[in-house]
């Protein structure tokens, strides 16, 4: 298949990215930095692998808005592992949480921690919305939170630059896979944010992690030393062989974000994206429904439904006919979901609302 055979892909992750990262890495695919090997095949004790590592993890410090105060981390697992890994280096079986839930993400992200403490509390509740208030406890080690839920379409406003409720002084904790380095960030006030790279910033295989120093010093250690943030600190997150490619592809991802413009034009095409699909939702007279409410709406996961689940699998069919990939809804709540990633394209979004459009008026 060639590039001009790619279809347009809206899938939650895995998800799309960006051709000419994916043209650059077949590029080098046999020969990395001169070295006559991929970077698959490189040691990751070897000088040119390191030398790759290291600008990563300063150039993620930098875009992320971090002080000295901070480390990054370049972790396996997944968001999902980070779930369990925030309670098991902060909880002890005596000690407390709060987790606000606005979707499938922020519940999981709970039931990992109840099964490590008994004193784990829903801070707040929200599915198609955002919370009028917060629990805070005092007595809470942090509370956590999901910048952005994939599954039900909820978005913080303004969560990648500060914490976006009164936490108290509380030190807050955020899931940010879904919607990192979709614009400028300062993620300092954070004590720790995580993001799977599969959504804005590279392949599935290595989980970004920004914690503050002294989390990392505070963490228990009498938990396996492979689970502990000060191991993987204290070796730059070579403590282990690290997701060598995937590492690779994100530094090619920061490359191409330089190319475009920094951060400011990835958030001008994230708003140009957003714009035109729930355009065209506004436009049908009601054939499409965000069941969202309008100030929690998602930029990256725009959800709707169609007036029947017959006609949204028709549209789903019609869609990948004309070249469209990945718009069926998680299989938990249904209906259509478009993630619009950093990879996707401001024209792809502006062929699936001009398609949105036609459908509607064809069969609505």
């Amino acid at each position: 298949m060639t590039a001009t055979h790619r279809v347009l892909n809206f899938s939650a992750g895995p998800s799309a990215l960006p051709l000419l990262v994916l043209e650059r890495a077949r590029a080098e695919m046999l020969d990395f930095d001169g070295t006559g090997m991929s970077v698959m095949e490189q040691s990751h004790r070897g000088k040119a692998y390191e030398a790759l590592h290291m600008r990563v993890l300063a150039r993620l410090h930098a875009l992320m808005g971090l002080g000295d105060d901070h480390e990054v981390l370049l972790l396996q697992g997944g968001a999902t592992q980070i779930f369990a890994q925030v309670a098991m280096n902060m909880l002890s079986p005596s000690d407390g949480a709060g987790y606000i839930n606005l979707g499938t993400w922020g519940e999981k992200a709970e039931a990992a921690a109840r099964a490590l403490s008994n004193h784990v509390r829903n801070a707040a509740k929200c599915e198609a919305c955002l919370p009028e208030s917060v629990l805070i406890d005092s007595a809470w080690k942090y509370v956590h939170m999901t910048s952005n839920e994939t599954v039900h379409g909820v978005q913080w406003p303004g969560a990648l630059t500060q914490v976006p409720f009164d936490a108290r002084g509380l030190d807050v904790v955020c899931d940010a896979s879904s919607d990192i380095f979709s614009r400028p960030m300062r993620l300092s006030d954070y004590a720790l944010v995580y993001a799977g790279a599969q959504k804005n910033l590279g392949p599935s295989g290595v989980t970004v992690v920004s914690v503050r120093k002294d989390w990392i010093a505070g963490g228990r250690s009498d938990i396996p030393s492979i689970f502990q943030w000060r191991t993987h600190a204290k070796d730059h997150s070579l403590h282990n062989t690290p997701p060598t490619f995937a590492i690779y592809m994100v530094d090619l991802v920061l490359d191409w974000i330089d190319q475009l413009g920094g951060l400011q034009v990835v958030a001008a095409r994230t708003d140009e994206k957003a714009k035109a699909v729930y355009g065209a939702i506004a436009a049908s007279a009601g054939f499409y429904r965000c069941p969202v409410e309008l100030g929690a709406r998602s930029e990256m996961n725009p959800v709707f439904r169609l007036p029947s689940e017959e006609l949204e699998a028709r549209f789903v069919k019609e869609a990948e006919a004309h070249g469209m990939a990945g718009l069926k809804g998680h299989r938990s709540v249904g209906g259509i979901r478009a993630s619009l990633y950093n990879a996707v394209e401001p024209s792809s979004a502006h062929a699936l609302a001009a398609f949105m459009g036609d459908f509607a008026t064809r069969v609505g």
